[in-house]
């Protein structure tokens, strides 16, 4: 299989945008100045068509990374190696600099539920999914980002939180770590917590990566659906992991009531304008 390019660059630590379908073309079209892209592996999981043919074209001018939702790591299924074989498939097509999924699981007995599931944060846990992790890690021959769930529940066998549980994984697996503020709000909001207490104890080192997103309010807990401008709490939040974690790769991410392509990109300004305005304190 010949490879879309045959370099693997790096993703910069600028803000980049989630890019879904609709905004393929005009994308194409226009070629914004946006610092990179990110797409959802599953869907660029087919051998050939208009879609991979796009994504070539898309690399061909941007970094790009790739972030999936069905490797359900965390589930007690054997890891599904049709998905792997796909997605390593893609790998070698499209040389993406980095390969994320989630903190989660999404079947049991072979059977999938359409969501991303917490575990518990205990040392079983942790043992099993580093297994996981190794097995992916080998069988792609790279390292994978792991990216922090937002939840709505917490289990009472829990033995530690989960900025520890996935600083852990990481330092035992050499997995990365995709640090979602969003979801580190939403959670921390829905629990009880103290959204900067979370920054301030997860691992530094390991996180390679940062999503934002918008947020909905039912008014009995924060739901991550991904359908509107990132919150004032979550950019004053993103302020902080800069403050904590220096510049990282920055990512819009809106997957539902998906605006024009101008907004999106809007959105994206905004994270490099705090980006650049932190570098600026700093120097």
């Amino acid at each position: 299989m010949t490879p879309l390019l045959s370099r693997q660059d790096t993703i910069p630590a600028r803000a980049g945008i989630g890019l879904r379908s609709r905004h393929v073309r005009e994308f194409l079209e226009t070629r914004p100045q946006v610092a990179w892209c990110e797409v959802h592996s599953e869907n660029y999981f087919a051998d050939g068509g208009p879609s991979l043919r796009a994504l070539e074209l898309v690399r061909a001018d941007y970094p790009l990374s790739l972030h999936g939702v069905g490797l359900s790591l965390g589930s007690c299924d054997p890891l599904d190696m049709r998905h792997l074989r796909r997605l390593r498939s893609l790998i070698e097509r499209s040389s993406p600099a980095l390969v994320s999924d989630h903190l989660s699981w999404s079947s049991i007995a072979g059977r999938f539920a359409n969501d991303l599931l917490p575990l518990p944060y205990t040392e079983e846990a942790l043992i099993h999914l580093c297994r996981r992790i190794d097995e992916t890690q080998g069988y792609l021959a790279r390292q994978i980002l792991i990216e922090n769930p937002s939840t709505y529940l917490q289990y009472a066998d829990s033995v530690m939180p989960e900025w520890e549980f996935i600083s852990e994984l990481a330092r035992r697996t050499g997995c990365g770590i995709l640090l979602d503020v969003n979801n580190v709000y939403i959670s921390a909001v829905n629990h009880g917590d103290d959204p900067a207490a979370y920054l301030r104890n997860i691992d530094p080192q390991r996180i390679e990566e940062i999503h934002l997103a918008g947020f909905e309010d039912n008014a009995e807990l924060l739901i991550d659906t991904h359908s509107r401008p990132v919150h004032a709490e979550v950019w004053e939040l993103f302020r902080l992991a800069l403050q904590r974690f220096g510049d990282r790769p920055t990512l819009i991410e809106w997957d539902i009531n998906l605006p024009p392509l101008d907004v999106l990109l809007a959105e994206a300004g905004k994270a490099q304008a705090i980006l650049e305005r932190d570098n600026a304190v700093a120097a």
